[in-house]
């Protein structure tokens, strides 16, 4: 593979060159970009040395090979990774503001990989600011390695600590890996039950907790395992998972997955409205809460006598709705129903209601399905009033059906 190493001004810029050695020792070819500052912590014939390639770090510089090296590079390189980024370059990303060869190569590089080292201060990292513009990137495809807690170059400790050099390589190779598979997806396209335009899919999963004070909460009995197996089918498949859980033991390795662990319905409402606009479709299966406390208490609530307790609860916001008004032209929406009675009548309802595309029918009346197990039989309800149940099957196998009726050719 053909990777660039960007490098920022930061005290981290001294794991570089390990980094770019365990690169070339892995076999990849590699490139360096270089800041002015950057270079005030790393020489440029450090940088030449352990890549074997010029470096590159002057926009006009005469000895450049191309007038535009920037879109040279980006032809070249597989991949981009920045290590260290500093808040400046993650800035100028998020803004789309291009003033050197690596804000100018980043614009460039958009439609391929990249990946980000994050290094600073620890109070630069939790500014507001630059954590917008880190779940920004996120958003759009942007792969992060989180930075570590240690000794900081202030003399403070805390988090802002670039990740160590075997920990970026190892990412590296999880990034390799999404290449790999979306090429096989892309190579199996005319076999595949997908129609192409769907890249990146969102997903809901799980249950939400709704804080009644610091020890208990209002919740149901969900356990994730539709949603996640929706999210392993839909990444087998070579497309982009958003998959924002809440609460659940479920874990998930599939590097096409990107998991947005949340614990309220308003924090899975955030999540949600933040990544649908990149996604081309969504498939909301989550249990969420219809209502949460109105007033959450920050220590635990003590029995009061034989009395018994009183809570009023609020109405939460309604994700599917939300969505649904969000929703764009090509855009598809998909959204779960969990009936006991009526189920048809109420989830065709619910189908109008919120202008779906198609609705998953549960029902707790069938023996098998629903919550906390691995099997389940569910009605697929189109805009159309086509209807297609299964068998009481796998949710693996489910989560096939569904994807095949829902986001068909």
């Amino acid at each position: 593979m053909k990777i660039i190493v960007g490098i920022t001004g930061g005290i981290a810029a001294y794991k570089s060159p390990m980094l770019v050695r365990l690169l070339r020792q892995a076999g990849h070819e590699v490139r360096c970009v270089a800041t002015d500052h950057a270079l005030e912590f790393v020489t440029r014939v450090t940088l030449e040395t352990v890549s074997g390639n010029r470096l590159y770090s002057d926009l006009f510089a005469p000895s450049n090979d191309y007038s535009t090296e920037h879109i040279a590079l980006k032809e070249w390189g597989d991949m981009l990774v920045v290590a260290p980024a500093t808040a400046n370059i993650i800035g100028k990303m998020a803004s789309g503001l291009g003033d050197d060869a690596l804000s100018t190569l980043l614009l460039s590089f958009s439609t391929k990989p990249i990946l980000m080292a994050p290094a600073m201060n620890t109070q630069m990292w939790e500014n507001l600011a630059v954590q917008r513009n880190i779940a920004y990137l996120r958003s759009v495809g942007v792969n992060f390695v989180e930075p570590a807690v240690g000794e900081l170059a202030c003399g403070t400790t805390g988090k802002g600590r670039m990740a160590e050099p075997e920990e970026i390589f190892e990412e590296i190779e999880n990034v390799k890996l999404k290449i790999e598979n979306r090429l096989s997806a892309e190579a199996n396209s005319q076999s595949s039950i997908l129609n192409p335009q769907f890249k990146r899919v969102l997903v809901t999963a799980g249950p939400t907790y709704e804080r009644i004070d610091t020890v208990r909460f209002i919740g149901n009995f969900s356990s994730g395992k539709m949603g996640f197996a929706l999210a392993e089918k839909l990444a087998a498949h070579g497309i982009e998972v958003e998959l924002v859980a809440g609460p659940t033991a479920l874990k998930c390795n599939h590097p096409l997955i990107h998991r947005h662990d949340i614990e309220s319905a308003r924090e899975m409402l955030a999540a949600a409205t933040e990544v649908f606009p990149h996604c081309e479709a969504a498939i909301l299966s989550a249990a969420v809460a219809d209502y949460r406390p109105e007033h959450a208490a920050d220590h635990k609530l003590k029995k009061q006598g034989d009395e018994g307790m009183t809570i009023h609860l609020v109405q939460n916001p309604d994700i599917l709705a939300t969505l649904s008004q969000m929703k764009q032209e090509g855009q598809r929406l998909i959204g779960f129903a969990l009936e006991t009675d009526n189920e048809l009548e109420n989830a065709q309802r619910k189908l109008e209601r919120k202008h779906l595309d198609y609705i998953v029918l549960n029902s707790l009346r069938d023996k098998g399905a629903g919550f906390g197990v691995d099997t389940n039989r569910v009605t697929i309800i189109g805009r159309d009033g086509q209807k297609h149940t299964t068998p009481l099957l796998p949710k693996s196998e489910v989560a096939e059906e569904i994807i095949r009726h829902c986001l068909g050719n």
